[in-house]
């Protein structure tokens, strides 16, 4: 029987099968991981942990080659006005031109008219360190100042993810006129001009942007964790210096009251912006969400971030961000796919899912983390939703082949044994599939054998069809009695059972031995009561009406598999079993009622007061030497 089970589950779970599985299952996954990804369906999540890893990165120190002049809360109620009067700005560019600077960035629209002192600004727009912006658009863009030639002017449009997160520099764009720098550009480009580096083709790309040691990668669409992204004109990837101090800031009473030391301008790029809230000029970061009171970053200060990350670029102090091509990404995304089948392929204990299924997804981020620190920034989120998804789903296929082979071995097993058997050989399964056999197992057991009286007499009589059918009512009888005080049927032996309570699973205290024994002699005693039931139904129906005997014995006894390659059975062996056995069929003349009981003293030690027995003395068994105490229950208390 068993081995029937053991071909049948080899069958339905080879090793190699379950191999084909796993990789189908785990390229298929990976295919539709991939087209969702290739349609940004992880975009939105991939952005997110790029702003955690962003975050966790940490800060450099202020850039001292930048300095910040804004427009200040204090300094809007000073003037009693925003924007400032063109009067204002003229004599802080004054000012701030005197100091000597290498540039300065006015950020601040003026293609209309702010007076007073619209003529003393234009005068000082005329100097060559001064750069204008202009917003692009062809409908809703915003002139440069008039008097500024194209050449000191670049556009400011800050490129907004669709979470309207900055996260990208766009330092070239087309418009009407040409090629339009970034204003960040424009101004790296003049500061940097003084140590002899400007901007050439890459060598190896002429498509590609040279600048000192820098080549500037164009992200395209699908660069890094984006997809879906406008790539349009020449972007890359925004590195953030830090969360808030890139560069030193004062504001513009600062300076026109000449409260500022003369070298924090001297050779330096100035920017000029609004810093105040009430300016609107916001935008959201990736350290935002750690902000609280004041999530959004003034326009200049982020114009300040993108004029760093080139000038370090340039230099040689900070890398610029690159991306895997997208091979790489595929191959990266199906090997955590890959990962992820594995485990839950080779993990036989749910403990190793638990703890390893984090720890490799740690490894992931670990790893993403490193190069990010590098300067690389590749998908973490698709690749941790392969692992997961293919873990699942391999996990899920191993439970259905479970419950499948569950529902095969209880049906087999459960022919001919109790659930706690069929129970004990799943738990057992492994082994079972791997040497075909369990292995023995010392315990203590009550076994319980019965027999008819006078069956060989009986059976001659009766048609054999006749036979099969009385003797299978009567078994059932006794299988069901069995069953509801928590024994098992080990065997049929023709007219009687070989039954044991206290199997498979060994008990560990004197109390759960007594307890199985007590259910023994329950067992037996609601037998008698079933059998005088069947012999009243069947003396109107002229079949035979019976005797039966029971023997009980309770002791130490071997539970395992026995047999061979073609054979083998859930066997229970022992001097225990013998006595049981012998204790039936002891003195079978001396048979007062229906159903008699005998059990021998070990048995009766662990029911002592709750059954009414009789003592029945030493008696001889066939084949023992000494002799066994034996009592017949008549009752129970």
């Amino acid at each position: 029987m068993i081995n029937k089970l053991l071909r049948r589950l080899k069958r339905k779970w080879p090793d190699a099968t379950e191999f084909s599985i796993v990789a189908t299952s785990t390229l298929i996954l990976t295919a539709v991981l991939l087209a969702v990804n290739h349609f940004g369906g992880f975009q939105s999540l991939e952005l997110f942990v790029y702003d955690q890893m962003m975050r966790l990165r940490g800060s450099f120190s202020p850039d001292p080659r930048i300095l910040i002049v804004g427009i200040s809360e204090d300094d809007i109620r000073s003037f009693n006005r925003l924007p400032l009067s063109d009067e204002v700005i003229a004599q802080l560019l004054e000012k701030l031109l005197e100091l000597e600077p290498s540039v300065i960035g006015l950020d601040l629209y003026r293609d209309i008219r702010y007076e007073p002192g619209y003529q003393q600004l234009v005068e000082q727009l005329k100097s060559p360190k001064i750069i204008a912006i202009k917003k692009l658009g062809d409908t809703e863009g915003v002139p440069p100042p008039p008097t500024v030639p194209p050449d000191r002017v670049g556009f400011n449009d800050l490129v907004l993810d669709p979470d309207n997160v900055v996260r990208r520099n766009l330092i070239f764009a087309d418009a009407p006129e040409g090629t339009s720098f970034s204003f960040s550009l424009k101004l790296a480009l003049n500061y940097l001009q003084a140590e002899g580096i400007q901007p050439k083709n890459d060598p190896d790309d002429r498509d590609r942007i040279r600048l000192g040691e820098a080549v500037f990668l164009p992200l395209q669409s699908n660069s890094g964790g984006y997809q879906n992204i406008d790539a349009q004109g020449y972007q890359i990837l925004l590195n953030y210096r830090s969360e808030s101090d890139v560069a030193r800031i004062v504001s513009v009473s600062d300076v026109l009251n000449g409260s500022i030391e003369p070298d924090w301008v001297k050779d330096k790029i100035v920017l000029i912006g609004t810093t105040a809230p009430s300016g609107k000029d916001l935008f959201l970061t990736p350290y935002s969400p750690g902000k609280k009171t004041t999530p959004k970053t003034p326009g200049v200060v982020i114009h300040a971030q993108m004029i760093s990350q080139i000038l370090d670029a340039a230099t040689g102090e900070r890398p610029l961000f690159e991306f895997w091509p997208q091979w790489i990404e595929m191959v990266w995304i199906s090997s955590w796919a890959a990962i992820g089948a594995t485990l839950a392929w080779l993990s036989r204990h749910p403990l190793i899912l638990v703890l390893g299924s984090p720890l490799l997804l740690g490894i992931l981020f670990g790893l993403s983390l490193m190069l990010f620190l590098n300067a690389y920034w590749v998908p973490v989120v698709s690749p941790g939703f392969a692992f997961i998804l293919t873990s699942a789903i391999l996990i899920s296929y191993r439970a259905f082949q479970a419950q499948r082979q569950q529902q095969v071995m209880m049906r087999l097993l459960g022919q001919n044994a109790s659930p706690e058997v069929a129970q004990a050989l799943w738990r057992s399964r492994d082994r079972l599939l791997a040497d075909g056999k369990l292995p023995g197992q010392k315990l203590t057991a009550t076994i319980l054998f019965t027999d008819i009286r006078n069956f060989s007499t009986i059976s001659e009589q009766m048609p054999p069809e006749n036979l099969l059918e009385w003797l299978n009512e009567y078994l059932a009888m006794l299988t069901q009695s069995v069953h509801n005080h928590h024994g098992i049927i080990n065997k049929f032996t023709g007219d009687g059972i070989m039954a044991a309570f206290g199997v498979p699973m060994a008990r560990v205290s004197e109390n759960q031995i007594a307890r199985d024994a007590y259910s023994a002699v329950c067992c037996a005693l609601e037998m008698g009561e079933q059998l005088q039931r069947l012999n009243q139904e069947w003396q109107p129906r002229g079949l035979p009406v019976i005797q039966m005997r029971v023997g009980i014995f309770t002791g130490p006894l071997v539970a395992g598999s026995l047999g061979g390659r073609d054979r083998l059975e859930y066997g229970l062996l022992g001097d225990s079993v013998n006595i049981a056995s012998r204790l039936e069929s002891c003195q079978k003349e001396r048979q007062s009622s229906v159903c008699r009981i005998l059990i021998a003293y070990q048995t009766l030690q662990y029911i002592q007061d709750k059954f009414e027995v009789e003592s029945w003395g030493l008696l001889p068994l066939k084949g023992k030497q000494q002799m066994v105490d034996v009592y017949r229950v008549i009752r129970k208390y």
